[in-house]
């Protein structure tokens, strides 16, 4: 365990009123040296270590689907490894996910590595919130490249102030009809496609719309993300049919109307 990594992990970053505005603006933020090269350096080794360990299962990238060549996607890690625990539980991270939404607090909804081959294909246009059984849109993903990522290696992309936009497509799931959908209604919307400097991570809201490109390059595209929720969500109510499989694995037991405060979504930030 190394104190000052930990220490990092927890301490506050500063953000101004102006990044704030900008973010509940334009559905995300670009944040420089969120993470020093030395954190970034010891959390590559431990999430590599276990994502090899756990993407054993996918076929060769020329026999899976478009969705599965886009990246080896691996969640819930926080629950089985100590190390990516440390980094997923950051006080850092959550408190700047608090402080953009406007929330007393966050919980964790889920982590996951997305991780993006040597060859990997694009990621399609989607929302992520569309996967999601909450009842409001006080949800925010944390994209923690482990590396800097170039244009050629496929960096996340935004389609700028799209969370606000009810349009064709909005509740498509990541697939080839979504990239050709989306592209075709969000054609007029500004975009975002800027490399990821080493230290940087951004935030987008749950319904802000969002891809990326191939990876081009040979070196592996390693990619933490946590997903965070206002401490006080409440599952949907009613909840449609198609969440069943999403509330078993990221929260169990919780039934409609209910704070969403199953034994997997602690509260990794709140004031006072």
């Amino acid at each position: 365990m190394n104190t000052a990594t930990l220490a990092e992990l927890d301490a506050p970053y500063a953000l101004s009123p102006g990044t704030i505005a900008a973010y509940r603006r334009d559905g995300y933020t670009k944040l420089p040296q969120v993470l020093s090269p030395a954190t970034i350096e010891r959390y590559r080794g431990i999430v590599d270590k276990a994502v090899a360990e756990r993407a054993k299962h996918y076929k060769p990238l020329e026999e899976r689907t478009t969705y599965d060549k886009a990246f080896l996607q691996i969640g819930n890690l926080w629950t089985v490894d100590a190390g990516v625990r440390e980094l997923a539980f950051s006080r850092r991270l959550a408190r700047i996910a608090a402080e953009l939404m406007g929330c007393r607090g966050v919980r964790m909804y889920h982590d996951q590595a997305l991780y993006k081959e040597p060859g990997g294909g694009f990621t399609p246009w989607h929302c992520d919130q569309r996967y999601w059984p909450m009842a409001s849109a006080n949800s925010i993903t944390a994209w923690i490249p482990l590396q800097a990522v170039p244009v050629e290696m496929g960096p996340l992309q935004f389609a700028v102030g799209s969370q606000h936009l009810v349009i064709p497509g909005r509740e498509m799931a990541i697939s080839d009809d979504s990239e050709t959908v989306l592209a075709r209604t969000l054609a007029d919307c500004p975009k975002d496609e800027t490399p990821f400097a080493l230290g940087e991570v951004s935030f987008h809201a749950g319904w802000t719309f969002h891809r990326a490109g191939p990876n081009q390059t040979k070196q592996l595209r390693s990619v933490m993300t946590v997903i965070y929720m206002d401490i006080d969500m409440r599952m949907l109510s009613p909840l449609p049919e198609r969440y069943a499989n999403e509330v078993r694995y990221c929260c169990p037991d919780i039934k409609p109307g209910e704070i969403m405060a199953s034994p997997v979504n602690p509260v990794l930030w709140q004031s006072g």
